[in-house]
């Protein structure tokens, strides 16, 4: 795990950093509840694919991952709220004992909701408890995991959104998680003009180098080798793609992969999930609705086309005569003069497979299973997007998801060979 500020400070400054992650501790989990506020107990419990979780099981499990990987193991004499919740609120550790199954996580109406917000509370509670008692070097070693702790829960903040947008798009009332802001954050600035910025390659250093917190697989800090490039300054947008659905970019199997054409034919996609077609794919913009966290909403053209597969952004790259960028090119164009909507609007697909860096070694102990295990058969995304918790993203964050996974707010920037109009 990367140093942190705690390993390198002494005393005085370790205290300061033991009452910085408890203070953190109740700002993270207090967000969770908010997030999960508009939603009734009904809505918590709905699990609408096996790739998504009911909101109920977010709030137990991120409870889950305080109580087992520091609670249990670091607190002498803990006593577990339920020890069957081991079982029932474990994700995908092997190391941490069986569990239940994921596609069956929405048939678990017991426990409660009222019972896991119990659970949560004496979570907290204990977790309070620990940071401010602990010492030596049992805090020295638990500290990291508090931080990993925190860092995960904000990976699942973003899940409860994505995930119950999809649990709602299904249901033919479309009804809103909440009611739309007064002012959409995409809009807060305007849209810039698509421009190419020129990045001058060479040898570049990537991957996390600092003593902040970094999940294992942005590390070791090493050194890549690129081409020059161009690189797009803004992310296509919902105008920019129903231009692409009206030109017949669905129906060309040309631009596609393989594999990308057999899920446009398997799913009968015939544009970005959650668009509302006016009955003709090739009707003017203004015609389109997107259905999305505020409900279905005329399509707005200048906002970042979201809810796109890696297949539809590699297909979409095809059409425009460009190419999507790789993960390294996505990183050292962060400093480009004039780049914009690098975080905060949508995780944005590279040309990228989730691979280990050289010299990668995966946390210890349980953690170990956090993301190593997942290196095989995934694209890389780079960014954050609307529904990623302030804070969370940093230039080196490596998102990674299936090709064919178009529930995110996942979008694209293009990018292009040095010299190429």
């Amino acid at each position: 795990m990367p140093v942190t500020a705690l390993s390198a400070s002494p005393d005085c400054r370790a205290d300061e950093w033991r009452d910085s992650l408890k203070n953190r501790l109740a700002e993270v989990r207090a967000h969770t509840l908010a997030l999960a506020a508009p939603l009734s107990a009904e809505d918590q419990c709905v699990q609408s694919m096996p790739d998504c979780s009911p909101t109920k099981w977010h709030l137990a499990h991120t409870s889950w991952f305080f109580e087992a990987v520091i609670l249990a193991a670091h607190q002498p004499g803990y006593v577990p709220f339920n020890p069957r919740y081991f079982h029932l609120f474990n994700s995908y550790y092997e190391s941490l004992g069986p569990r239940h199954p994921r596609p069956q996580r929405g048939l678990l109406t017991r426990p409660s909701h009222d019972e896991i917000l119990a659970y949560r509370r004496h979570v907290d509670a204990a977790m309070s408890r620990f940071i401010g008692e602990s010492r030596g070097a049992a805090w020295q070693a638990a500290a990291p995991l508090v931080e990993l702790g925190l860092n995960h829960e904000q990976q699942h903040q973003e899940l409860i959104l994505t995930d119950i947008l999809h649990a709602l798009s299904c249901n033919p009332l479309l009804p809103a998680y909440q009611p739309a802001p007064a002012r959409a954050l995409h809009l807060a600035t305007p849209l810039p003009a698509l421009q190419w910025l020129d990045a001058p390659g060479g040898t570049v250093e990537v991957g996390h180098g600092s003593d902040a917190f970094a999940f294992d697989n942005e590390t070791p800090r090493h050194r890549v080798l690129l081409a020059p490039y161009r690189i797009a300054n803004r992310l296509v947008t919902c105008g920019d793609f129903a231009e692409f659905i009206a030109d017949g970019g669905y129906e060309t199997a040309s631009l596609w992969l393989s594999d990308g054409w057999a899920a446009v034919q398997a799913g009968g996609w015939k544009a970005p999930a959650y668009w509302i077609a006016p009955g003709d794919v090739r009707a003017p913009v203004s015609h389109w609705q997107v259905f999305g966290l505020h409900g279905a909403q005329a399509l707005d053209a200048a906002a970042p086309v979201t809810q796109l597969s890696f297949y539809e952004a590699a297909a979409y790259a095809e059409w425009a005569g460009a190419r999507l960028p790789t993960e390294f090119e996505w990183e050292a164009a962060w400093e480009l003069p004039g780049i914009t909507q690098m975080t905060g609007h949508a995780w944005q697909w590279t040309r990228s497979s989730y691979d280990p860096y050289p010299g990668f070694r995966p946390f210890a102990g349980a953690v170990g299973e956090y993301n190593g295990k997942f290196m095989v058969g995934q694209q890389v995304l780079r960014g954050g997007s609307l529904a990623t918790p302030a804070g969370h993203a940093r230039p080196t964050y490596r998102n990674f998801f299936p090709p064919g996974a178009r529930w995110q707010f996942s979008g694209l920037r293009l990018a292009k060979e040095a010299g190429a109009c």
